[in-house]
């Protein structure tokens, strides 16, 4: 961590705990970042009103009634009556704009150690997505395995079928001259 940032000492693990994945996009709800950011969330929603033409749809947007019932029932929120507004989600990307549009030195340091933290992400899953293509490739070798598998209980199954069918007309009296 470089000195201009290390007042900051939130854990990563706090700050990757309040980063979703939506619309198959990263984002922090504006509620933490307000925390984060030590603002009230009614001040960050208007500053980024305010601002609105400096963030596009993928540095910003506001979720919709279904995307927040989901992250209700993952997330614990108070009990106080519910919101009025939908939550805004923020890419990485509108968290660094949105340090812009707040112009406070705390939000400056606190987007850099959370866009830090993206980039960490980022380069975990990178690490990590060889191993992952490898237990794909394993899990497709298991898969042709199983199917060969079956195929010879299949073939043994058939066997013990004719096996039987040869016993019982075996067993049957022969009809006939003698």
């Amino acid at each position: 961590m470089s000195d201009s940032t290390n007042f900051i000492t939130i854990p990563d693990e706090v700050i990757m705990n309040k980063i979703y994945l939506l619309r198959g996009l990263k984002v922090m709800l504006d509620n933490d970042l307000a925390k984060l950011y030590e603002v009230d969330t009614k001040a960050l929603k208007q500053a980024v009103k305010r601002n609105i033409d400096i963030s596009p749809e993928h540095f910003m947007f506001e979720l919709t009634d279904e995307e927040f019932k989901y992250l209700r029932s993952q997330i614990v929120t108070s009990n106080r009556g519910g919101i009025r507004y939908m939550p805004y989600a923020f890419t990485e990307l509108g968290v660094l704009q949105l340090a812009n549009v707040l112009r406070s030195i705390r939000a400056r340091k606190m987007s850099i150690r959370i866009i830090e933290v993206f980039v960490r992400m980022r380069e975990m899953l990178s690490a990590h997505k060889d191993i992952l293509l490898k237990l794909e490739q394993i899990q497709l070798k298991d898969l042709e395995q199983d199917k060969k598998i079956e195929l010879i209980f299949e073939y043994l199954k058939q066997l013990e079928n004719t096996k039987e069918q040869e016993l019982f007309y075996k067993k049957r009296a022969k009809i006939g001259f003698k």
